[in-house]
């Protein structure tokens, strides 16, 4: 047990004259949302967009209980406390919250969404029927690791090596090392893999994988809440990063690839409404990204040197100019 404080948030969106009428019209729904690090606003938004649309209305049928950690060893405290208050739904946001919402609870249904592959890990029995008290959306996909590198070697053409960023105790970074491997051997790159301890720990990792020549910074909340260290270490060690989420580049990162995260929270709603109205999570099949996109910083690329080919910028989702 961490000796540390437990940076625990627990927002309850429900004053008490809503209460009292939405339990007079029926019963209001007790989420509670599970997370390491503060969310992106684009994610817990597009959860409650997709609540909206199936008809909850947040402080009248359905309030949302956060427990926010500060770092990723309080996440066991914060999923027990979250589960000792008997919350209907269960909501793991982010990979490294997964495995602990499912050692605290093996009642309350649960839901992830995450980059973690649930099956190599053992979350699951496998994506067609889950098994026990838990389902979700995974962000992995099988090639996005290949992809983010291919992409990388068309920004910078006489690529050899990449370093590739990772966090160290994040569950989900063996699957991705296993496709980092594999992508590079097919196209002839090196992989550096650049451990990454804490926040404390970003700018001796940037220094380490500055000899590589360019970057791929893997998903993790750790990044994520530091975006704007990171696009600055890569930045000052003018290293071209190829990143998981679109908001890196939106505060100067180079280029991003990945699954359109808010479109799955968005998607979590989903499952949240069908195991409300009597679906076991065991029987859902867990699902995976339909939507995906690129987008291209062209600021960043001048200030780095690189002519990005007409042809990626053709079929980028989006360019910042």
């Amino acid at each position: 047990m961490t000796s540390k404080p437990i940076a625990l948030i627990l927002a309850l969106f429900l004053a008490a004259p809503f209460a009292a009428e939405a339990q007079q019209a029926g019963k209001v729904y007790r989420i509670g949302f599970l997370r390491n690090g503060p969310s992106p606003p684009e994610m817990i938004d597009g959860f409650r967009q997709g609540l909206r649309e199936l008809g909850y209305i947040e402080g009248q049928s359905v309030t949302i209980e956060y427990g926010v950690t500060a770092s990723a060893d309080q996440l066991p405290a914060a999923a027990a406390e979250l589960a000792r208050r008997k919350v209907d739904i269960l909501i793991a946001s982010g990979t490294p919250s997964v495995p602990p919402a499912k050692r605290a609870t093996t009642t309350i249904p649960i839901v992830f969404v995450a980059s973690i592959d649930p099956v190599a890990t053992g979350i699951v029995t496998s994506l067609a029927r889950p098994g026990g008290n838990i389902t979700g959306l995974a962000g992995i996909h099988a090639d996005l690791m290949g992809k983010r590198l291919e992409l990388l070697r068309e920004a910078v053409p006489r690529l050899s090596r990449v370093a590739v960023l990772s966090q160290a105790t994040n569950p989900g970074t063996a699957q991705y090392v296993r496709q980092g491997e594999l992508a590079a051997q097919a196209l002839g790159l090196q992989l550096q893999m650049v451990a990454v301890r804490d926040a404390g720990d970003l700018e001796r990792a940037y220094g380490e994988a500055r000899s590589a020549g360019a970057g791929v910074q893997l998903d993790d909340v750790l990044f994520t809440t530091h975006r704007r260290r990171i696009v600055e270490l890569a930045g000052k060690h003018r290293l071209p990063m190829m990143y998981g989420a679109r908001e890196f580049v939106d505060a100067g990162g180079l280029m991003a690839y990945g699954p359109h995260w808010p479109d799955l929270y968005r998607r979590a709603a989903a499952l949240v409404d069908k195991i409300l109205k009597g679906a076991k999570p065991a029987d859902l099949p867990v699902e995976q990204p339909t939507t995906f996109e690129l987008v291209i910083n062209l600021k960043t690329a001048k200030a780095l040197g690189l002519t990005i080919p007409p042809s990626m910028l053709g079929r980028a989702d989006e360019v910042i100019q």
